[in-house]
């Protein structure tokens, strides 16, 4: 029997990016759903399940809470935990059989309850200027084109916008009269069309590494062979770059996400002078450029790219309002449209309601006096977050230091592994994304992301002490000393 024996014992891998405590829960959901183990069989606990296994006692305990959550188990206090679902349920289609095998890993879990969040890396609603927001939907309402508005329109977007766009590249000086710019349902869409219409199963992508794991899972699902890139404080390393030659290159060169990294000009045109040499495709996601709080802004791929063939991502999500999805990419015609071809096919075309009220909201000044209050609150919590590390974090501990963006990176001392530690952080009220969800080719079993924009900076500095008094706690346990805070800083 499970409960005394543990005959099926879970084959876990520490290296995945997927972690333990979710893996060794989804052993048991199938061990559950298939039969293996009855309703009313009492699993180990976790002590003893923990020692079988040579797992952190916290590990089982968090895949037990998630199998609790979902319905699978139940725990009695004084008895053990139980099962309660699956195994008898009447027989239908096994639906794991049915769908393909999932290459993704997902986000997280998070436990019910208040918690302070790390883990979404977006504006703060505090800060949307709603009343601004409204006058431009009453402008798009009552113009003379609104009927023409709510028809079917182009793949390429809501025509007034898209010329908008262009107007506004061409003066950046990020397209040339070859380019063109059509509008897609946010960057992720514009990501999806790009790897259908340039990857095929088997084509070599360079991803940075650590990498926003939204990107990542879109070219496992297409077959493409990924080769991560490893990211420092100034961006990827070039020297890895020069090895990989990959067919096409992901960058992100202001304020990546996850590590905030920007990477400096002559990096910059050292990048499209390999990817010429190599006859590399170079698409620039470049989300997160106008949220630049302190320092020097430096030119876009884009921009420097004397051939014109560099493709440029932007996107209004960071700096107005996510929940509208609208993006654009700025690239040759030719590439433009295949992209609309595939555009179509996907959606036929998108919301020209949302694109008129966005450019309502732009062209009456209104999105400029947002953005100046996004900068002025961003770098109030880029303050926070990057005080707050210094004064909690433990010995050992290294965090990034980004000088925009919604994002801090930070490394944590062996052996603590963050997404071992998540359930206990979630538990004391805080929460964040492990190091092992935007990993391509490394583990990042130490790292983790902070995702501060949407937070205030009271929230940051309580989020980051709960934090910062966890990882202490751990440390110590595994070491024996007491570490007090002296982070060292990438």
């Amino acid at each position: 029997m499970i409960a005394t024996e543990m005959d099926l014992k879970p084959n876990l891998n520490a290296q995945s990016e997927v972690p333990l405590y979710r893996q060794l829960s989804e052993h048991f959901k199938i061990l559950i759903d298939t039969g293996l183990v009855d309703r009313g069989e009492r699993l180990p606990a976790t002590r003893e399940l923990a020692g079988q296994l040579g797992l952190n006692r916290t590990t089982v305990s968090a895949a037990y809470e998630l199998l609790e959550e979902e319905g699978y188990i139940s725990g009695q206090v004084g008895r053990g935990s139980f099962v309660t679902g699956g195994g008898g349920r009447d027989a239908g289609l096994n639906w794991d059989s049915v769908l393909s095998a999932p290459q993704v890993a997902m986000r997280p879990s998070v436990v019910p309850g208040p918690l302070i969040s790390f883990a979404t890396s977006r504006p703060s609603e505090k800060l949307f200027p709603l009343d601004k927001f409204r006058a431009s939907c009453e402008d798009v309402l009552g113009s003379a084109d609104l009927a023409s508005i709510l028809q079917l329109g182009s793949p390429g977007g809501y025509e007034p916008l898209r010329q908008y766009l262009l107007d506004e590249a061409r003066t950046e000086g990020v397209a040339g009269p070859g380019d063109d710019v059509m509008i897609t349902n946010g960057c992720q869409q514009a990501l999806d069309l790009i790897r259908r219409v340039l990857v095929r199963p088997g084509d070599r992508v360079g991803l940075e590494d650590p990498v926003y794991p939204g990107l990542k899972n879109l070219f496992l699902q297409a077959g493409a062979d990924l080769c991560g890139v490893p990211v420092g404080a100034e961006g990827i390393d070039l020297e890895r770059l020069q090895r990989v030659r990959p067919k096409l290159l992901m960058v992100t060169p202001n304020f990546q996400n996850p590590t905030g990294a920007t990477i400096p000009l002559e990096s910059r045109k050292s990048i499209l002078r390999m990817s010429r040499d190599s006859g590399t495709v170079v698409v620039e996601n470049d989300m997160y450029g106008s949220l630049r709080y302190e320092g020097k802004a430096q030119p876009t791929l884009k921009a420097l790219d004397t051939t014109g063939d560099t493709i440029l991502l932007r996107s209004f999500s960071k700096i107005s309002f996510p929940g509208l999805r609208v993006g654009w990419v700025v690239g040759p015609k030719t590439f433009i449209s295949r992209m609309l071809e595939a555009k179509q096919l996907s959606d036929l075309h998108t919301d020209q309601f949302s694109q008129a009220v966005l450019l309502r909201f732009a062209q009456s000044g209104r999105l400029e006096a947002h953005q100046a209050n996004m900068l002025v609150a961003g770098a109030e919590r880029l303050l926070a977050v990057r005080a707050a590390c210094e004064l909690y974090l433990p010995q050992g501990a290294r965090f990034s230091r980004p000088q925009g963006g919604m994002n801090l990176w930070i490394t944590l001392p062996e052996p603590l592994d963050s997404a071992d530690l998540l359930p206990r952080a979630q538990r004391a009220g805080v929460t964040y994304l492990p190091g092992r969800f935007f990993a391509v080719s490394e583990p990042h079993a130490g790292g983790l992301r902070l995702s501060f924009a949407g937070l205030d900076p009271k929230q940051i500095e309580e989020g980051v002490r709960l934090l910062g008094h966890l990882f202490s706690e751990e440390l110590d346990a595994h070491t024996g000393f007491d570490h007090r805070p002296a982070p060292a800083m990438v």
